[in-house]
């Protein structure tokens, strides 16, 4: 199936493979994605050219045994990534296991804006279901950048009730988090215990969301959770960065730090059920919507924390 680009987000993964230059020279990143069809492959069914089309870029085997102990994102399989040559590109081929378990019909009452956030919703649902939440229980989120508050928005949809507070030094990412539905939105360090302790009847989180990364500020997660409770790392650390923090704090009040990477494609279906059903919408995060040839520009804003969600359409400026 072939694609033309409607929009694709530019994501933290993205950012860190920029500045780490890991990948080949010459190698197209994207993966937030919405396309039109613009041809079908053979075989290829549920889809006609001109539909709108949302799509992650990886699909597990289902047999390996990663994929029969739930560990679905360490197969080997799912790290291939299937679109070529990537989401930054204005024609992208979806190659056939994407197109037959993985690409998703976009419905009217989705916007593009939304639909784009399928695959870093997964990710962020695939960390929210690790950590063993329950109704009653409360959260922190570490971050209030895109990702950190797009945890907010899955949270809220699958917990109404639930208390959430919202961490980041950035005053109008605080205001924006009070917006979209935390609790409360504050400094990190004090304020956040305070406002978790007093949401939570002194007990502290259920768990605590890292979308910063890092080993500064794990002992801190740690601390703001309850006897029991669940901190979800889910941001790249610097390569090589080793943690330190009271191994009696985890061990004795049976605490949990979970790594939690990417989402498999039972996390994709359920995040686009919650949109599909209108429990969900993500657009709200989107701060800049620009062309490809000023995906520079994008980065940059993007680096120097200026934006918080960048879409590139295609096309060029003007």
């Amino acid at each position: 199936m072939v694609l033309g680009l409607r929009v694709v987000g530019l994501c933290g993964t993205d950012l860190f493979k920029l500045g780490t230059g890991g990948d080949p020279p010459g190698m197209v990143l994207g993966h937030e994605l919405v396309g039109e069809v613009l041809q079908l492959g053979s075989g290829v069914e549920g889809f006609a050219v001109g539909n709108r089309v949302a799509v992650p870029h990886h699909v597990p085997c289902g047999e390996c045994v990663y994929c029969r102990h739930g560990s679905q994102t360490m197969c080997e399989t799912f790290r291939e990534n299937l679109l070529e040559p990537g989401g930054f590109a204005e024609r992208i081929l979806v190659r056939p296991r994407a197109a037959a378990l993985a690409a998703r019909l976009v419905p009217d009452t989705v916007t593009d804006e939304a639909a784009v956030f399928l695959e870093p919703g997964a990710c962020v649902l695939r960390g929210v279901r690790r950590a063993g939440l329950a109704e009653g229980d409360g959260a922190a989120i570490l971050g209030g950048g895109s990702m950190g508050l797009l945890h907010l928005l899955i949270l809220r949809a699958l917990f109404p009730a639930m208390p959430l507070v919202v961490a980041d030094p950035v005053k109008d990412r605080r205001a924006l988090a009070t917006e979209l539905g935390a609790s409360a939105a504050v400094a990190p360090g004090g304020d956040a215990r305070n406002a978790l302790l007093d949401l939570t009847e002194g007990a502290g989180a259920g768990a605590v969301f890292d979308t910063v990364g890092g080993a500064r500020l794990l002992e801190s997660a740690i601390g703001l959770t309850r006897r029991g409770g669940s901190v979800v790392l889910f941001a790249h650390a610097p390569e090589g960065e080793h943690a330190d923090f009271d191994l009696n704090a985890l061990f004795k009040y049976e605490r949990r730090v979970i790594g939690s990477y990417s989402g498999a494609l039972a996390e994709q279906e359920e995040v686009f059920a919650l949109m599909a059903a209108g429990r969900l919408d993500p657009s709200p995060l989107v701060s800049h919507r620009m062309p490809l040839d000023r995906f520079e520009d994008g980065v940059r804003l993007s680096r120097e924390r200026k934006a918080l969600k960048v879409l590139f359409t295609p096309g060029a400026t003007g």
